[in-house]
């Protein structure tokens, strides 16, 4: 499994529990496909730099989480046709090498 992250911005207009119920919807969608939520990053309502469906503010929140490649389509999918969703990107994140050219581990600078 792969290490991914998905950021998404929910429509300004919606009550709390229904925030809360698609946070919960999107993580439950990840772990009920083989994958794994690793953290949850709340946001929270802020202004966006431009105007997304007539909304000049959104919630934001970031998934941190790894799964299999079929588990990050069907996300992508259910995101698409979600409609309080007004943003959404799945990021695949690299595996870092901290080793330089000449193959000797990279010394961590203070």
């Amino acid at each position: 499994m792969a290490s991914y992250e998905v950021m998404y911005i929910l429509a300004p207009n919606l009550e709390e529990e229904a925030y809360a119920a698609l946070s919960r919807k999107f993580s439950d969608l990840i772990t009920e496909s083989g994958g794994r939520v690793e953290k949850v990053d709340t946001w929270g309502k802020r202004r966006l730099a431009y105007e997304i469906k007539k909304f000049r503010e959104g919630f934001y929140t970031v998934i941190y989480f790894s799964a299999t490649a079929a588990c990050v389509k069907e996300l992508d999918r259910v995101m698409k046709i979600t409609e309080p969703v007004l943003r959404h990107l799945i990021v695949r994140h690299e595996e870092k090498d901290n080793t330089n050219a000449e193959g000797k581990v990279a010394a961590e600078h203070a």
